[in-house]
C-alpha cells in the first residue's frame, strides 16, 4: 500500500544456497519473481526489513537484505534505479538469459 506521498518500497536477498535474487513476497516468503514481491509504504518498510534481515539470518536463507524504491507506471510497480530493474530481470545484455527469458 503506497504512502500518503505514494512512495513504495520493496525488499530483496541474494539467497545463500545458489545466489539467486529473491524478493519478500506475502507472508514473509521469499519469492523468485519481482512481480509477486509485497510492497511497503516507506513509513511501514523499516519495521518489514528489520523482520526480513532477523528471517534471513536466522533461517540462514540469505545475504545483502534491503529495501529498495518503487514507482508505479502504468499501473504496474517497476524499481526505480537501474539495479534493481536488472536484479528483477536478469542480465542487461543478454535478453535471452535470466527472468525477462522466461516471460
Amino acid at each position: 500500500m503506497p504512502s500518503q506521498d505514494g512512495s513504495l518500497k520493496a525488499i530483496t536477498a541474494n539467497r545463500l544456497r545458489d545466489g539467486v535474487v529473491v524478493f519478500l513476497g506475502a507472508d514473509a516468503a521469499w519469492v523468485e519473481a519481482f512481480a509477486d514481491a509485497a510492497l511497503f509504504a516507506a513509513a511501514d518498510a523499516d519495521a518489514a526489513l528489520a523482520a526480513a534481515k532477523a528471517q534471513a539470518e536466522g533461517e540462514q536463507f540469505g545475504v545483502d537484505v534491503y529495501a529498495f524504491d518503487v514507482k508505479t507506471e502504468n499501473g504496474v510497480p517497476v524499481p526505480v534505479k537501474m539495479r534493481e530493474r536488472i536484479r528483477a530481470l536478469g542480465p542487461s545484455v543478454r535478453l535471452d538469459l535470466g527472468k525477462q527469458a522466461a516471460a
